[in-house]
């Protein structure tokens, strides 16, 4: 207990680049929002300046900030020549108002604040949920018919929950198991299970994990409002039963347009909860309205390193897709760069597509190098191959057998696919700026229907979330998640291909008929200081195929065992014939004497 009979020592506040210490003192009094109340002590130093960014982000601290300076309550200090000093004590509404109106920016005062010995405010109240500072969105434009937003949210400075049926009492941090027992009995007959088990969840995060110092979020109107919570859940019996749980806010009064919200932020913010956690885009949120030079000016003025890269600047990197270079070109003997560059601008614009064509034409390869060349390197890069018996399951997550390492017990867990695991590494932060590709080979042997499920949908809205069917999580592709899919029309033809996936995918041809299948092999073979003839026999056996897809691609020759002693004939007999005589099957047709090395020869001379 300090001197003076409050609970709570002296809290002192170092102001940036080593200047002079701040005092302050925590209030019992809480003010109309519930805050708990702050006071600068007088003799307390303070900057002479501001970022440009504080009026707009912190404009009720801005505003208090400007009224003490005009009332010579801030003014210049005699004792720390170029700061600033309070003449008097100065009451605040929380913590971070106080060190904002020091500091000349957006502060976190439950952190900032700090004992003699460096303990942070946060240390002296009761909290059950430790660890980083989080960032919660809460819906409250549609609570029964109301928007409670510009009613009573923003101009009362608060964020409430309905809880017309909790019983009074229900304190602060109560575990989620007895909070399950209260919810199971007062809400009795008047909700579902389903409807039960998401309740809980809601209030715990409300009742328990939030703390002041975090970041609230809520939409209105299509703009997205920010604050910081400041203070401690209060329940009261409100009059029409819409807000009975209420929790003070320091809003930000202007918003955000919600169509201007980076396309990651509306992901999260699409999820169909009433209280939703989005620490996982905390750093997008404390970006939102602030230039890169402001973010940099913030960083210094708190004394952090400018040669790090700040959160909020690596969130807000923006997801690029390389230029093809010549040395790509080079490498896959693509001659054609404007046929690259339309590959790579197709992903851009499309996030998916698929190249299709005959056996052999180089479809998976070529679609593996292009993915490690964009993607920058094999690490974000996936591959996964569909067969007839392919499942959701299998592609995305299902319940899978699995031992247990130490009582050796079979049993089902639910288990992550390709699809879920590669999606989870492309958003962690960190990631969201590099792209990340899925290889699907053979794409069309599948029902896709059954393997793609409810993610249709999100291949075509990339900002939206859908509830998965397994886990209950709200799922959103990651928009640096690209798909390159690969067809062989010879085994299914890509008319069959229903409307569903031609709308989500874009379809790139690779044939010896077009450009840049056609002349590969030659490439090839001149690279390789190897005779044309190969190229030559190519081109006269695939004049002589009436269907386009049944054509013969040029990876069958662009092997080492081609070129050894027989190998092109031993190649051609077991690997090229049979392919045409399938495609012949029942014709009555010689494919030996159509299509065989002697005849070819013959028609070239």
């Amino acid at each position: 207990m300090a001197d003076d009979g409050t609970p709570y020592p002296e809290f002192r506040l170092r102001l940036p680049g080593g200047g002079p210490e701040a005092r302050g003192r925590l209030l019992t009094e809480k003010g109309t929002n519930g805050s708990q109340k702050f006071v600068v002590l007088a003799g307390s130093p303070g900057r002479s300046h501001v970022v440009p960014s504080f009026p707009a982000r912190m404009p009720s601290a801005y505003r208090l900030r400007q009224r003490l300076i005009d009332e010579g309550i801030l003014t210049e200090s005699a004792t720390w020549p170029g700061w600033l000093e309070t003449t008097q004590d100065v009451e605040c509404n929380s913590p971070s108002a106080a060190a904002e109106i020091l500091v000349g920016r957006s502060a976190n005062g439950w952190l900032e604040w700090k004992t003699s010995d460096g303990h942070p405010l946060s240390d002296y109240l009761d909290q059950v949920w430790w660890g980083p500072n989080r960032a919660w969105l809460v819906r409250g434009s549609n609570v029964s018919g109301l928007d409670l937003v510009p009613r009573l949210w923003l101009p009362e400075g608060l964020v409430t929950l309905q809880a017309r049926h909790l019983r009074q009492g229900v304190e602060q941090g109560i575990s989620k198991d007895r909070l399950r027992a209260a919810v199971e009995e007062d809400y009795g007959s008047t909700a579902t299970y389903n409807q039960k088990v998401q309740l809980v969840e809601e209030l715990h995060m409300f009742l328990s994990r939030m703390r002041p110092g975090d970041t609230m979020c809520t939409i209105s109107a299509g703009r997205l409002y920010d604050g910081e919570i400041t203070g401690d859940v209060e329940q009261i019996v409100s009059e029409d039963g819409r807000s009975d749980l209420r929790r003070p806010v320091d809003w930000v009064s202007d918003g955000h347009a919600y169509e201007d919200l980076p396309a990651t932020l509306q992901q999260k913010l699409s999820a169909q909860h009433d209280v939703v956690d989005l620490t996982a885009v905390k750093d997008l949120i404390d970006g939102l309205g602030v230039s890169d030079e402001d973010l940099i000016e913030e960083a210094e003025a708190a004394d952090r390193d400018p040669t790090m890269e700040l959160p909020a600047l690596t969130a807000r990197r923006e997801l690029e897709l390389p230029e093809p270079t010549e040395e790509l070109a080079a490498e896959l003997l693509v001659h054609d760069m404007g046929w690259l560059r339309e590959v790579r601008d197709l992903l851009w614009d499309e996030r998916q597509l698929v190249l299709y064509g005959p056996p052999g034409t180089g479809k998976t390869y070529l679609a593996l190098k292009l993915a490690e060349f964009l993607g920058g390197g094999p690490e974000q890069v996936k591959l996964v191959q569909f067969h007839p018996s392919y499942a959701y399951e299998d592609f995305f997550e299902g319940f899978r057998p699995q031992e247990d390492a130490e009582t050796r017990e079979v049993a089902f867990r639910l288990t992550a696919g390709p699809l879920r695991e590669l999606a989870d590494l492309a958003s962690r932060e960190g990631n969201r700026h590099i792209p990340h590709f899925l290889i699907i080979d053979e794409i069309n042997r599948a029902n896709l229907a059954k393997v793609f499920g409810e993610l249709y949908f999100l291949l075509e809205y990339r900002n939206k979330s859908v509830r998965l069917t397994y886990s209950g999580d709200d799922f959103a592709l990651p928009p640096n998640l690209f798909v390159i899919g690969t067809m062989n029309t010879a085994d299914r033809s890509i008319a069959l291909v229903d409307a569903a996936m031609r709308r989500r995918f874009a379809f790139v041809e690779l044939s010896p008929r077009t450009e840049p299948t056609r002349g590969l092999l030659r490439r090839w073979l001149e690279r390789e200081g190897k005779d044309s003839e190969p190229a030559d026999l190519l081109d006269a056996l695939n004049s002589r195929v009436d269907e386009p897809d049944f054509r013969i691609g040029p990876s069958y020759l662009m092997k080492k065992g081609v070129y050894r002693e027989g190998g092109l004939e031993r190649t051609w007999r077991t690997k090229i014939l049979p392919l045409l005589e399938e495609h012949h099957y029942g014709e009555g047709l010689d494919v030996e004497k159509r299509y065989g090395l002697a005849a070819l020869r013959e028609s070239l001379g």
